[in-house]
């Protein structure tokens, strides 16, 4: 790297003699980009860059049973959270779940947390308060410890950064890359709430900005709690165990239907078929969108935020998964050269295009 001094200048950003904007290659590109310099040393480092977490051998050596999944995600206001409606104990409790969501998205059991935080002087000891309740509370709820992080100032607001880590047995792991052609696509829950919640606390809020009116959310109950407080969803790997089944791909559904199904597609190298017809879109959601004149199968696709899981299962294992109430048949794996496409309800195709959240591009 040569002597330090000589590296040391003052100098604006804009003195770059070649710059990309980051919202060119958005937030996927910059952490492909990022990851295409990486290179993974340790025999212990099993799984680096590239799925919902990162799989580390802990054994000492390098052939024991038990893996351990690491996680990070990290929460910015104005950009992910907005605290003129987002309560800090739900915001606590949200910023788990989310890192939570990662490590069942990996077949895995979540065992700690480490928090950080970065907050300005305008927040008081009992703002943190608040906000610690809502941590401490998933950890409760979830059966997980908070073992460490850490605190500093800062001069943007409020930032939280938590690290999950969980463990699961080498055999049990589950990464994005495992779909096989024909496999066939399933999603837990329902889509589209956490993003139409979105949509109603916003039209508030501009409400409240406008005349003073406190928020009318009457009969929003619903998807006002997929976003406020969404929870991972551990129940569904506990159910897949019942069952007898073992999904071939999985990953969380954090930034949309269509951004997580094309990970799924890339990873496996295979093509994607998704039905309109099949996604799982509550009465709620499905109402709210065309109060919005949103069409509600774009939200299902593209708003994000549901943390429901999406995997694919061996086709094989059809019987033990058709009717059950908790999860929705919505696709089949194809050939890579078929694509990724969604069939609309006159048998139409169109290409599947991640639009959902993108930290770089503001949407």
């Amino acid at each position: 790297m040569g002597p330090l001094s000589g590296a040391v200048k003052f100098a604006a950003m804009s003195e770059f003699s070649s710059r990309t904007e980051l919202s060119s290659i958005g937030e996927f590109g910059l952490i492909h980009r990022l990851a295409a310099q990486v290179t993974i040393g340790r025999k212990s480092s099993v799984k680096g860059i590239g799925d919902d977490a990162a799989v580390i051998d802990v054994s000492a050596e390098g052939t024991g049973p038990l893996r351990q999944v690491v996680t990070t995600d990290m929460l910015v206001e104005g950009v992910h959270f907005d605290l003129a409606y987002v309560p800090l104990k739900h915001l606590g409790y949200k910023a788990v779940v989310v890192n939570l969501s990662d490590v069942y998205a990996m077949n895995a059991e979540p065992a700690q947390i480490t928090v950080a935080l970065a907050l300005s002087n305008r927040f008081p000891v009992e703002a943190m308060d608040e906000l610690y309740e809502g941590i401490l509370l998933a950890c409760s709820h979830y059966g997980v410890d908070l073992v460490g992080g850490d605190t500093c100032s800062s001069t943007s607001g409020l930032i939280i950064s938590i690290t999950a880590i969980g463990t699961v047995r080498e055999e049990d792991l589950v990464y994005r890359s495992g779909a096989a052609d024909k496999d066939l696509v399933v999603v837990s829950g329902d889509l589209g709430g956490a993003y139409m919640g979105l949509q109603v606390l916003e039209r508030e809020k501009a409400v409240f900005k406008d005349t003073g009116a406190q928020p009318d959310l009457a009969g929003h109950d619903y998807i006002i709690e997929r976003q406020l407080k969404p929870e991972a969803r551990r129940d569904i790997i506990a159910l897949l165990k019942e069952l007898g089944v073992k999904p071939t791909s999985m990953i969380d559904i954090s930034d949309g239907l269509a951004s997580e199904a094309l990970h799924l597609a890339r990873a496996s190298q295979l093509g994607i078929l998704l039905y309109d017809e099949k996604l799982p879109i509550d009465p709620t959601t499905y109402r709210t969108a065309r109060d919005f004149d949103l069409d509600p199968t774009t939200c299902a696709l593209n708003g994000g935020e549901d943390y429901e899981l999406l995997f694919t299962v061996a086709i094989a294992d059809h019987e033990k998964i058709k009717g059950n109430p908790s999860l929705s048949i919505i696709g089949h794996m194809v050939d890579e050269a078929s694509g990724c496409h969604l069939v609309d309800k006159q048998g139409g195709l169109h290409e599947l295009r991640a639009q959902g959240w993108d930290a770089f591009m503001g949407k």
